[in-house]
């Protein structure tokens, strides 16, 4: 069944990367290439799941996070926090703002697609 999916990544290669594999999987897919482009997108039309670079201009996928984690509207959204940045207090802080999943940059995309099937299916 297609769900909607925001990309908040101000990558281009892995924005273009995922939008495809996604899109190939049926899904609804929109893209913000910074937080409070994301934020507004959320706003608008909630997703089902959110892939959320920790990185981006203007707010922090962290930031991101926990403004979807304040609103109780948004408690069914499914975070997954894209980052190069893989050590364990950056991990730690993530799953504390309220991430589903925590994905440190390089990573496989079939395995992140897979991943994101089971988040999807488990609720």
């Amino acid at each position: 069944m297609a769900k909607k999916i925001l990309i908040a990544d101000d990558e281009p290669s892995i924005v273009t990367a995922l939008e495809f594999l996604l899109q190939r999987e049926g899904h609804d897919v929109r893209v913000a290439r910074q937080g409070e482009e994301a934020l507004r997108s959320i706003e608008a039309d909630p997703p089902d799941l959110v892939l959320l670079d920790i990185m981006m201009p203007v707010a922090s996928g962290y930031e991101v996070c926990k403004r979807i984690r304040e609103r109780p509207q948004w408690a069914a959204i499914k975070v997954v926090m894209l980052s190069a940045k893989g050590r364990d207090a950056e991990v730690a802080k993530g799953m504390a703002m309220g991430a589903d999943l925590y994905v440190t940059k390089p990573f496989s995309t079939r395995e992140l697609i897979a991943q994101v099937r089971d988040l999807l299916n488990a609720g």
